[in-house]
């Protein structure tokens, strides 16, 4: 007999055995999908781990239902990294597997009722609703929903549950396949007709049918029928003729008449395009320079840091690397941080590569994914752009990993499991693949820098800007000064006022930089100091004034503007700080004609709007763009010659060992939007403190000198990079369970390790979020000398121990491997 080992999509540790009938033996492979029941009714799809014969005798598995793939959708590599990405980062290989399957891959289970056959229904005693239901059940199957829309209940869970608990329903899961292949009807001329002697005859025929002869005059402008007759047999999409105002109904008669063919073809959702461009990118001596560096580096390396300013010119390096696997059919993944870098980075690589390339990206549809997906399986996609999630796309030929503003902290995956870092899941891809990883920034992370020092990567650095550009100008404005001689307005200084009026005399663009959405950070009674806070998380309410809501950032709860104090009754509210909303308002009363545009989360929710404010600043539709930290990421604008950026101090003085490091990448970076091509740009930097030691690190612009001086706080501190960290995370509705469990939990762990090793438990800066407190434990531990493997096998079974205490059986515990 034959078993397989399935990985299910939940969080449950290891896999589950499943019996596999004679009739699917043959057809059972190591990474297909199969269908499984999992308890008493429920439904799903795994994926095959492993192939065995041998079983305990006294453990009988569940059959497969059915294997869904002819040929595996997962590689063998894809399951060893699956493995490690799920021991190296504490979770179960089901999360991994959940996170890597794009949604549509996975079929779902929902629940249906049907008439029990065996209940005599004639006898039974029901009422109106119980007979209503039932009536129309004969002969059919409804879904919980349909049975809540034909009876008027929101929620018929409870009623449904009556019935069957009477007997005289079923209740069953039904399995639902998510994708589903686009379909597009089709036209073609019949193949008689391709000749002009049999059109002319035939227009003749439909002279007193005008409306089929517009049918026809339109499918020839659009397929040159006479000129190439090869183009009848692809035809056209009917919706392109429907689009033009032609009848439809005409269209129908001329396919009735079998003048015209239709048929029904798959086609990909993926967009299409051409190559505009030649298909080489002509180096400057230094980036070939600095290319070949690369390469040898690679001899020595797997991985290797490319260490550039901004606007240096790491993208055409990257470019003509790729060029170079492509030619020795080696495939490349590009990975980038956010969403809004990859529509501007894609727009340029289309124009050299044309549509052999994939896009991998949440605002993709889940169908859309599912076709790239299957597209880097065939080998259709030899390249793939995209975001963390791309890392678990099916390559079988791997030859280069690019890693573009490798330090981003957007690369790791907060929630939910497996918290991964995909700049370190990729250079362990690597290993699999036997690939190459390159690393590129401005602003190397600490630990990746630290791996250069130490020659686990290799280094190369490009020290000037590509072409004529040079570095922008550095002007540190002093808020405190400004206050004193009056001469703020609003939210900004005299000197970037001054410098914005400049810039729009000049036609050029300005960027401006705050890291906080919305219109105010909280609103405060200024007879009582009450704020309004979340109901469910211990945060205020962010205002947000485009429809007038106090918004929950965390959990996303959301309530109307209040007029007066929830406490006292006062209509004395104020706004405290300001974010994106506040400054986009005062830049349209500073400047009345400027063209002003905001770019946040809230104006980006759509598929596109990256996209369009994108392509609106590059064309210069907009002279002021304001923006959250979206605007610091790698965009690359031509007419930008001024960048202000606002809050400083909260950036670097945030309660967090990284802020330095953090406030220093992001000034860094947006600082690298302005003057990138041969004007010189100019970057005011508001502040209360133009002398603090962060900033003259930022003033002098050198990366080693601001890591030497953060490196040595961070050694005598004991944090990374000289150490490795494991967040512990306790979650309960209670408080007090919380701590309790996480004291439980850190009692256990002082037993075996010591107490040098443990920080905590401490409540973190927010403490509740979604109903939920929360307790942290900080375990740090050396890099060199210590069993990791063995130690998470203790925490796992620490979590246990927990566990079957009766008080804490409902504590929730997260691992958080490598937190940033």
């Amino acid at each position: 007999m034959t078993y397989a080992e399935v990985i299910l999509p939940l969080p449950l540790h290891g896999t589950f055995t499943y019996h596999i009938p004679v009739e699917l033996s043959s057809q059972a492979k190591v990474g297909s999908r199969v269908v499984i029941q999992f308890g008493p009714k429920k439904i799903y799809t795994g994926v095959i781990f492993k192939l065995h014969s041998e079983i305990s005798s006294d453990h009988k598995p569940k059959e497969l239902l059915e294997i869904l793939d002819e040929f595996p959708i997962i590689h063998q590599v894809q399951l060893d990294f699956f493995l490690w990405m799920s021991n190296y980062y504490m979770c179960s290989i089901g999360e991994v597997m959940n996170a890597a399957l794009p949604s549509a891959l996975k079929l779902s289970s929902q629940s249906y009722i049907g008439v029990n056959p065996e209940m005599e229904l004639e006898e039974a005693h029901l009422n109106d609703r119980e007979w209503s239901l039932l009536s129309v059940l004969k002969g059919n199957e409804l879904s919980m929903s349909d049975v809540g829309q034909h009876l008027g209940l929101k929620r018929p869970q409870r009623f449904v549950k009556e019935l069957a608990d009477k007997g005289y329903i079923d209740l069953f899961e039904k399995i639902k396949d998510r994708y589903q292949p686009k379909k597009e009807k089709r036209l073609r001329l019949s193949p008689q007709l391709e000749n002009e002697q049999n059109l002319d005859e035939l227009l003749q025929e439909l002279e007193s049918k005008p409306k089929q002869i517009e049918v026809l005059l339109s499918y020839l402008r659009n397929v040159p029928v006479l000129e190439k007759p090869e183009t009848n047999q692809a035809g056209i999409a009917k919706s392109t003729l429907t689009k033009e105002n032609i009848s439809t109904s005409s269209v129908n008669t001329l396919v009735k008449n079998k003048i015209l063919i239709e048929w029904e073809e798959t086609v990909s959702r993926l967009e299409k395009m051409e190559k505009t461009k030649t298909d080489t990118i002509q180096l400057s001596p230094v980036q070939a320079d600095v290319k070949n560096r690369i390469t040898k580096k690679f001899q020595d390396h797997r991985s290797v840091l490319l260490h550039g300013l901004t606007g240096s010119g790491k993208t055409e390096i990257y470019i003509n690397l790729i060029q170079e696997q492509l030619k020795h059919n080696k495939q490349v993944l590009y990975l980038l941080p956010e969403i809004a870098l990859t529509i501007q980075i894609i727009a340029r690589l289309h124009k050299i590569f044309g549509n052999s390339f994939g896009v991998y990206h949440s605002r993709y549809s889940d169908n859309e994914r599912v076709e790239v997906w299957q597209k880097v399986l065939n080998n259709e996609y030899q390249f793939v752009v995209g975001v963390r999630s791309a890392v678990f796309l099916p390559f079988q030929n791997l030859g280069l990993i690019i890693i573009d503003e490798e330090h981003e902290p957007s690369y790791k995956q907060f929630e939910p499991a497996p918290r991964y870092h995909a700049r370190d899941s990729a250079n362990f891809l690597a290993t699999l693949h036997d690939s190459k990883v390159l690393l590129g920034t401005a602003t190397p992370s600490m630990e990746t820098y630290q791996n250069a020092l130490d020659e686990k990567f290799g280094l190369v650095e490009l020290t000037e800007r590509f072409g004529e550009a040079s570095e922008p100008e550095l002007i540190f404005s002093d808020l405190r000064k400004e206050r004193k001689q009056k001469k703020l307005r609003g939210n900004f200084s005299s000197e970037l006022i001054k410098a914005i009026e400049e810039s729009l005399e000049k036609k050029e663009q300005v960027i401006l930089f705050q890291n906080r959405r919305g219109y105010a950070s909280y609103i405060s009674c200024e007879d009582c100091a009450t704020i309004p806070k979340c109901s469910n998380c211990s945060v205020s309410l962010t205002y947000h004034q485009f429809n007038n809501k106090l918004v929950c950032h965390y959990c996303g709860f959301n309530q109307p503007m209040i007029s007066d104090c929830t406490n006292c009754g006062s209509t004395h509210l104020k706004n405290i700080g300001f974010g994106t909303e506040e400054l986009e308002e005062e830049l349209e009363i500073l400047f009345p004609q400027a063209i002003i545009q905001r770019m946040d989360l809230d104006t980006t929710r759509s598929k596109y709007g990256y996209q369009r404010i994108i392509e609106d600043f590059e064309d210069g539709s907009i002279d002021i763009l304001v923006g959250t930290q979206m605007v610091s990421k790698g965009l690359d604008f031509d007419h930008v010659n001024l960048v202000g950026i606002f809050d400083t101090d909260r950036m670097i003085h945030f309660p967090d060992f990284r802020s330095h490091e953090r406030a220093y990448d992001l000034i860094m970076q947006v600082s690298g939007r302005a003057g990138r091509k041969s004007n010189h740009g100019k970057v005011i930097i508001q502040t209360n403190d133009p002398g603090q030691p962060l900033l003259e690190k930022v003033r002098s612009g050198d990366y080693k000198h601001f890591f030497q001086w953060e490196a040595l706080e961070r050694e005598s501190f004991g944090y990374p990079p000289f150490i490795r960290l494991i967040k512990i995370v306790f979650k309960h509705r209670e408080k007090t369970i919380s701590f309790e469990g996480a004291t439980f939990f850190a009692n256990e762990l002082r037993k075996n390790m010591g107490n040098q090793h443990i920080i905590g438990p401490v409540e973190p800066v927010i403490g509740k979020i979604r109903n939920l407190y929360h307790h942290e434990i900080l375990l740090k531990l050396e890099k060199q000398g210590v069993n990791l493997s063995a130690i998470k096998e203790y925490l796992w079974a620490c979590e246990k121990m927990l566990h079957q205490v009766p008080a804490f059986k409902r504590v929730g515990v997260i691992f958080d491997v490598d937190p940033v």
